[in-house]
This record gives C-alpha cells, structure tokens and sequence, in this order.
C-alpha cells in the first residue's frame, strides 16, 4: 500500500486546531484539539519513507516514525500504537510536549520545502486513541524473578526504568518526596501543556503492572516519618535505582535577588500545579505565587521560562515580560513556545541583561543594563558582553527566576560520600553499565546528564532498567547476597 505515502507532494501540513489566543488565555486547558482519525491518516500519508530516517536518528529514543506514520497512513492504528509504544514509555505525554520542531519534526528531510510531518500530533492521538479503546493493557511479566529493585523518584527516567523492570519480572518498589507520580511533569509542566489525567491514567496501569509506590517518602541519612534512609533502601532491595532529576534552582547573581516578590520559578510552578490540582497553597492564597494583578518579570529563556510566562497570562497578570540577554535566535527554549507566549500577550525584551532587582523590602522593579553578543565562549555559545551607558528598568510586582536546575548534593544528605560526582554536581556512572561508584546502585536521567528533555530522561531510565536486569542476571546469587548484606551492616553501623 505505498501509494498511501509521499502525500507531501499534494498534501499540505495541517496541525491540530489551536484555539484563539483570546480564549485561551482564559483558562489552564490544553491548547490544541486532538485529530480525528481522517485527519491523522492524512497528515501520516504525507511522510516521505526516506531510506535514512531523519526523524527516527534525531530522536534521543529512535522511535520507528516512519514505520506507525506507515501504518496510521493505512488506518491501522492499533498495530501503529504498538511499534509507537515499543520503543517509547510515554507516547502521549512525548508527542505533546517534545520540542519537535528541535529533534524529529525539526529534522524531517521534507521540511524545507514543504513543511515537516506533523509527527507530535499524530503520536498523541495514536495513544490517546489506543487508551480510549482499551488497547493499552499493563505489563504482565511471564514469570516473577523474586528480586526487588527500589527506585528513588517518579519522574519520567524513575517511571521508564520501573516499567522495563517489572515486564522483567522484578519486584519494583519506587519511592518519591512527593505524594502523586510524576515528578515535574505532575508538578513542573503547566496543565495547558500537559493535562495532569494523562499522568493519572498511567499511574493506575503501573499499579496494575504490580509496580508498587511510596508516595511522601523522602530519602535520607535516617530513618523517621515520611523518610527512609538510603543504607535501609539498599538493604531492602537487590538493586537500587537513583532518579531524582535536579531540582535546586540556580540564583541570580545580583543585588535584591532575595527581595520578597523574587521568587524561583519551581516554586512558582509548582503552587500553580497544586492549587489547580485542589491542593491549599498558603503562599499562593497570600499572593506570593500569585500574578493575578501585577506586573510580572520572568528572567531567562528556556522552556520553563516560557511555562511561567504562559501561566501567569493565564492567572490574570496585568503585564508579563520575558527577560533574556541573548537575542530570540540563540534562546535555549523552543521556538513553538515563544511563538505560543507572544499571541498570548507576553512582551520579550532581549537581549537585556538584569543588574539589580529594585525595592527595599518588596520588589518593585528590575535594572537591566543593554548587551551585545560577542565571540563564543567555553560552551560554544556567543558570549555576553554590556554596552557600557546603555540600560533599562522594568516595572515588576512579581519577578520569576527561571535560570534553569542544579542536582542536590546527595552524598550529604542521604550519608553517603562514596557516592561519586563530577564536577558539576551529578552522579557519575559507568557510560556503559549506568552503575555508581556504590556497587549495585545505578543512575539515570538528569541527576547524571543535568537538567535536559522528558524524552532523555525516558531513554536513560530504559536503558538503565535494561543494564539492572544484565548486573542482576549475570551476577551470582552469593555475590548480591554479600552486597545486600554490606547495605545491611553500613546500616547498622550508621545508626550506631
């Protein structure tokens, strides 16, 4: 049936109906309406089937594109959902919130001269439409292995590896601070991206699957009240698991940036998250996470810049700015957003670079002084440089850093100096195996790699389940027995 492909000659690109920006400002609801199966079907039968898949190379998991846009093309989108599944976790939460227009869409060898593949689109609709229809079924091992591993967080990289593990028969025990899944794609993603039941809905299939969860249990140097010391969780499982992102937001580097009114994005994010969730949040109540009525200042230009711009239009702020001291071609976030932010009403001013937050006790304003891009620095990006005697000062009530994530120093809080960093504060693992400096203990997602894409931390929590599974099945039973019986006895010895 390939006379149902290479449409792209006489089919022109048409995403998903975006509602008005008038309308959707209004409320936290997602942005664009779904496919309906013709429209997906057509929109699929537009991909090339190249013989080198850009797409497929350019995403950090290799999904078959070509392969499930074939077979959508063909209406057969039950067997299309199951080679889009093979390789990928979390379909449904990748095709809505990926940068495709950086990786596979960004890549599409038909880009240039006739407008990418919608490939994000029909992703969604094919899990959207598999979960509707009762496709998607839990993981069910063929036998069960007896082993335990225990993974510490439920963000994308923990949830990845704990799937791949329990289809392997493992006992999977995944522990986290917080008390629903998810880790920033529950708390951090804004619901106009990603509607928090889609999370929700994956949760009862891992429950399913037998993966059992520890909701508001933190892990650290000992043992209490919604807490679990790391020595008792090596104890209590074969193998262990790190998968804790970073969450420490990085600070401004200028006078006033702890002024009441200047506040990290996380927190910001998160507030927004919960009280939408029906949760109290007393710092929201208070209107300090709150942009309802104030002029509002968001510094930095990456992704999560863009969700708090985007959700302080949406709480009814008088005027939001974007505050980025490089210039729109060389902003770290995705330029869909940046597009998406501006119908919505937000004001960009670049490349201003902020000096001081005003005010005394209160924030009352920001003091940017005017740059230039210069030659590139260390990380290949153009550098910064002040235009001497030029500047700006910007009204704010409300000013959000979004200067992106640092890991927490883990070897202090959970007592264990053993565990090896690098220099920039993430656990180093063997690039093969994904193991720590700790025997029996591995690391995936951005606590290794640093704060990256959902879909990375997919492909590192799957690879890691993959390389637990070979350290656990090649390794003689006695030698995993003395291991656990180490964690047992550093125990012992930490409790005194």
């Amino acid at each position: 049936m390939v006379e149902k492909m290479l449409k792209f000659v006489s089919l022109g690109q048409n995403r998903p109906h975006k509602r008005k920006a008038q309308d959707r400002k209004r409320d936290f609801q997602e942005i664009y309406d779904r496919f309906d199966k013709p429209h997906a079907a057509q929109q699929a039968s537009r991909c090339s089937q190249c013989g080198v898949p850009f797409c497929s190379i350019h995403c950090p998991l290799h999904n078959n594109i070509p392969d499930w846009l074939k077979l959508s093309a063909e209406g057969r989108y039950q067997e299309a959902y199951e080679v889009s599944a093979a390789t990928n976790t979390f379909p449904e939460i990748c095709g809505r919130i990926c940068p495709q227009d950086r990786l596979c869409e960004g890549n599409c060898v038909i880009e240039h001269d006739f407008n990418s593949v919608t490939i994000g689109a029909v992703e969604s609709f094919l899990t959207d439409t598999a979960l509707e229809n009762g496709w998607v079924k839990p993981v069910k091992p063929q036998g069960e292995k007896g082993q335990s591993v225990g993974i510490i967080g439920a963000g994308p990289a923990g949830l990845a590896a704990a799937e791949q593990l329990r289809q392997q028969g493992y006992k999977v025990h995944v522990y986290d601070r917080y008390d629903r899944i998810g880790g920033l794609l529950m708390y951090g993603i804004p619901t106009f991206k990603l509607e928090k039941y889609i999370v929700e809905r994956r949760q009862k299939l891992f429950e399913e699957a037998g993966i059992i969860f520890h909701l508001n249990m933190g892990i650290g140097d000992h043992d209490g009240s919604g807490m679990i010391s790391f020595a008792t969780l090596q104890a209590k499982h074969e193998a262990v698991l790190i998968a804790t992102g970073v969450y420490k937001a990085k600070e401004m580097e200028c006078i006033g940036s702890n002024l009441t009114g200047c506040v990290k994005a996380l927190d910001y994010l998160v507030a927004s998250n919960r009280v939408l969730m029906g949760d109290a949040v007393a710092d929201f109540d208070q209107g300090l996470l709150n942009a309802k009525g104030k002029n509002v200042v968001v510094i930095g230009g990456g992704d999560t810049a863009m969700d708090c711009v985007r959700t302080a239009i949406r709480q009814g702020a008088r005027s939001v700015k974007c505050v980025y001291r490089r210039d729109r071609a060389n902003m770290p976030g995705s330029a869909r957003e940046v597009k998406n932010a501006e119908e919505e009403g937000v004001e960009f001013i670049w490349l201003a670079s902020p000096e001081a937050v005003l005010g005394e006790t209160h924030v009352t304003g920001v003091r940017c002084a005017q740059v230039r891009l210069g030659l590139p620095d260390q990380s290949g990006r153009q550098s910064v440089m002040p235009i001497e005697g030029e500047g700006l000062t910007i009204t704010a009530d409300l000013v959000i850093k979004a200067l992106g994530f640092d890991p927490e120093p883990l070897p202090v809080l959970w007592n264990q100096p053993e565990l090896g960093l690098s220099r920039w504060g993430t656990v180093m693992v063997d690039e093969h195996t994904f193991m720590t400096s700790l025997p029996g203990v591995f690391a995936a997602g951005d606590i290794v790699r640093g704060a990256s894409l959902v879909v990375w931390a997919i492909r590192d929590g799957r690879d890691a389940a993959e390389q637990i599974h070979t350290w656990l099945d090649s390794n003689p039973y006695h030698e995993r027995k003395s291991y656990k019986t180490h964690g047992q006895k550093k125990q012992k010895i930490q409790q005194g």
